[in-house]
């Protein structure tokens, strides 16, 4: 894995080249009133399953409207919902629409919004149509010259204008992964297979998989099944993506993530760009043009430098219908722009144009790229929603059950008491914990212990380690886990080495309660 760190402004070429000027775009509605522009497919899916909320309540049945943060952050909570029963044509109608909304261009957009009399829910202005495009890039100039450019939309196309340098980093060496804050790239020969050479370790690694043809079928139904069957069949398009499917799946498993909540989906004819690979590349039969040097110079001389240009640029139609006016003719003529009046004649003695058959034994050829990319910020969010739950019977006393490796603080240290005796124990413990690499908290604030503990599972702490009035005796500590409020008992050292395992995830809690003594409650004096 090599690292690359890229600029964040790119030139307009740069991303004219990628295909970002063009489909780097969201489908947009325009509010002629107010101006208000909204993205067109979340309106639509905004509505649509507002009125089918509405309709369960005039049915009466219950309601549970998921804690999705993409859904209330579209349109702000502008939406209402109305009571109002809809026929189960129209339900089975708009269910199928939800499921397949990414798959509407503009026009089906279009035809959404006027079909189905969708309005501004914000404002209750009927949107101008049609739906357009809006470029998402943020444009921006360089230099006196104003140069065009653009802040990156991601990382990737800095990664990718400096190939050259890391394949010679990797001493011209297929394939190999880069990475830049935010993205890595692993580059293929588009021709070697995509073959992974680990996938073996990741493919019976199950996930949750909405393919295309469910979508299409207006459902939403994902499917479980193993890597090494959708690659096989052809869902997942090679080992390579099917191995860092995998990685991702476990690492966010790993960090604590509901399996049963992680879907991948499978993109959409038109969310993808289209790509063509050669099936045979080493033999190539081509038109070629070849200029006779020791003529061509002294007939052009200055001109000589354009009209070759002009030759290079000739297409292998233009080739080969100038190939036969040159055989019956003896004679041709190509647009050369600023030579003359703007026509340059060729015979025979000064070009050659014939068919050619060449078989290469080394291949040039663009790589593929792989982008095992994710927003860490939805990452983050979704944990957070997983991990939060309450105590039963006490809503006030919320948990965050971040797994201890991803913990920002992985230990709380908690004297049992004002008394200044606790405190060199503390700083003790605090300075050995530090020395594993492990993250602590002190709270020596006069609430009772309950309340400290409490007020800290809330911050996600995942251990708590007491020095009570015995620690002063014998040297013990307490050590409570926060999920399950149960606490042992044993030696600084023991304790330590035991948050150390934890952490690292070599040793699960119900092994450490299983081997240490249990303990019931502090002494108070």
């Amino acid at each position: 894995m090599l690292e690359v760190d890229c600029p964040m402004i790119t030139p307009y070429a740069v991303f004219k080249a990628s295909g970002h000027v063009e489909r780097f775009c969201d489908f947009v509605a325009k509010d002629p009133v107010n101006g208000e522009i909204l993205r067109a497919d979340h309106v639509v899916e905004e509505v649509l399953e507002a009125r089918l909320r509405g309709n369960e309540e005039a049915r009466g049945e219950k309601i549970e409207i998921a804690d999705d943060a993409k859904k209330k952050k579209k349109l702000k909570g502008k939406t209402t919902t109305e009571a109002l029963k809809l026929d189960d044509a129209v339900i089975k109608e708009y269910s199928e629409i939800l499921a397949k909304i990414d798959n509407y261009d503009s026009a089906g957009l279009s035809e959404l919004i006027s079909k189905h009399d969708i309005w501004n829910p914000g404002s209750g202005n009927k949107f101008s149509l049609p739906v357009y495009t809006q470029n998402l890039m943020f444009d921006v100039s360089i230099g006196a010259a104003k140069l065009p450019a653009y802040l990156r939309p991601e990382t990737a196309q800095g990664q990718f204008l400096n190939f050259s340098k890391l394949l010679e980093f990797n001493q011209q060496s297929m394939p190999f992964a880069s990475a830049s804050i935010g993205k890595s790239a692993h580059y293929v020969d588009p021709e070697g297979g995509k073959k992974h050479h680990r996938f073996y370790e990741v493919a019976n690694v199950k996930i949750n998989l909405l393919d295309r043809h469910v979508q299409l079928a207006g459902k939403t139904d994902a499917t479980p099944i193993t890597l090494g069957e959708a690659v096989q069949n052809g869902t997942v398009d090679n080992e390579t993506v099917g191995y860092f499917m995998a990685r991702i799946q476990l690492f966010l498993t790993k960090l604590g993530l509901d399996p049963y909540k992680i879907r991948f989906r499978e993109h959409m004819e038109n969310e993808m760009v289209v790509r063509e690979s050669r099936k045979e590349p080493l033999v190539v039969t081509e038109f070629v043009a070849e200029t006779q040097k020791a003529k061509f110079g002294p007939r052009f001389k200055k001109d000589g430098h354009a009209v070759q240009l002009a030759i290079d640029r000739l297409t292998q139609d233009v080739k080969e219908k100038l190939s036969l006016d040159l055989k019956e003719n003896g004679k041709i003529a190509i647009d050369v722009p600023g030579v003359g009046d703007g026509k340059v004649e060729l015979t025979s003695e000064l070009i050659k144009i014939e068919e050619q058959t060449r078989t290469e034994h080394t291949r040039e050829y663009i790589p593929n790229v792989i982008e095992p990319s994710f927003g860490i910020g939805r990452i983050l969010y979704s944990l957070c929603e997983q991990v939060f739950w309450t105590r039963d019977g006490s809503e006030e006393r919320a948990v965050l059950s971040f797994p201890p490796a991803i913990a920002p603080i992985k230990v709380l240290l908690v004297p049992l008491s004002a008394n200044p005796e606790f405190k060199p124990l503390v700083a003790s413990l605090t300075k050995v914990l530090r020395r594993q690499g492990l993250s602590t908290k002190v709270d020596d604030s006069s609430a009772s212990i309950g309340k400290r503990y409490s007020r800290n599972d809330e911050l996600g702490t995942p251990l708590g380690i007491t020095v009570d009035f015995q620690s002063l005796k014998d040297g013990t500590v307490t050590l409570r886990d926060r999920d399950t409020t149960r606490q042992v008992r044993a030696g600084q050292d023991e304790i330590v080495e035991a948050v150390s395992r934890l952490v690292k995830g070599t040793e699960t809690w119900s092994q450490i309660s299983a081997r240490m003594p249990k303990f019931e409650g502090q002494e108070l004096e």
